[in-house]
């Protein structure tokens, strides 16, 4: 499995939320981790997931991350527009594959 890091962007696999593009916000330990998509799961209540439920893609929110890192606020609308820009580039990568 691919290390997660903050501002990773994942896919989720089980749930409710199956099938929804996530971005990590925190890291708990070596089995959980905090996601939140700024729309169903709002920054200031981040869904606890099992990192077994999510894909990990190789795509990182690199803005996202140096904020976390650097512990400052995050907003809903810098989370979606992350998400917007990272699974475009996602989508774009998955169907020059094909």
């Amino acid at each position: 499995m691919r290390e997660l890091s903050l501002g990773q962007l994942v896919l989720s696999c089980a749930g409710r939320d199956s099938g929804r593009f996530m971005i990590v916000v925190k890291i708990l330990d070596s089995n959980y981790v905090y996601v939140a998509d700024g729309t169903l799961r709002k920054v200031d209540n981040p869904k606890k997931k099992k990192i077994k439920h999510l894909k990990v893609l190789n795509k990182k929110s690199d803005y996202i991350a140096e904020k976390l890192q650097n512990k400052r606020k995050i907003y809903n609308d810098e989370i979606k527009r992350a998400l917007e820009e990272l699974v475009d580039v996602n989508m774009d990568e998955t169907s020059s594959q094909i």
